[in-house]
């Protein structure tokens, strides 16, 4: 979804008319519209302003990516405090099962994007060592092992969990993910086989 595509569906959302918005914002209805129709953006002053009165991240309006966050909760943890039992697989899982215990919990595989660079330069190495695979996906996933991922459904929304070695960070979706992979951001994502339970 394009800028402009997000600030008319979170627009609607709100409940509020192109003229009630620029009311709001102190702007013309014809900012709005130019807006909305990709004609113009909005400043930055702006742009909190939207994202205040829309009830919405800055950064949802300015990501590409189709479903992300509408509302942020970054808990501080002790990873030495949660233990792995039962059909807990690590600590992690405790840790978002101990926050979500009612709930359906999906463990995610994440995958970075790779960027141009390090697949030029993945596929260079891979052709001089004739490695059977990209190294481009190795860095990848390298930099990203020490965060688990979970997609959590609770009261008909859904969660988004990251659980690193110091946090809990909750994101509630602002579109459901119905596949069993999908892309937020610079990560793609799948569906691990099991749920997070006791």
């Amino acid at each position: 979804m394009t800028l402009a595509d997000k600030l008319k569906e979170a627009r609607k959302n709100a409940g509020l008319s192109q003229t009630e918005l620029a009311e709001k914002l102190c702007v013309s209805r014809q900012a709005v519209t130019k807006w909305e129709t990709g004609k113009g953006i909005p400043d930055v002053e702006n742009l909190k302003v939207l994202s205040q009165v829309l009830d919405v991240s800055i950064d949802y309006l300015l990501d590409e990516g189709e479903a992300l966050e509408k509302t942020v909760i970054k808990e501080q943890i002790n990873l030495n405090d949660y233990v792995k039992e039962g059909k807990l697989r690590s600590k992690k899982d405790a840790v978002v099962y101990a926050k979500y215990p009612d709930a359906d919990i999906t463990p995610l595989l994440a995958k970075k994007k790779s960027t141009k660079g390090q697949k030029v330069f993945g596929n260079l190495l891979g052709f001089l060592t004739d490695a059977p695979f990209g190294t481009d996906e190795v860095f990848n996933q390298i930099a990203d092992a020490h965060n688990a991922y979970y997609l959590v459904q609770q009261d008909g929304r859904q969660i988004f969990v990251t659980v690193t070695e110091d946090f809990i960070e909750s994101k509630v979706l602002v579109k459901e993910i119905s596949g069993n992979k999908f892309e937020i951001g610079d990560y793609k994502y799948q569906r691990a086989n099991y749920k997070v339970k006791k």
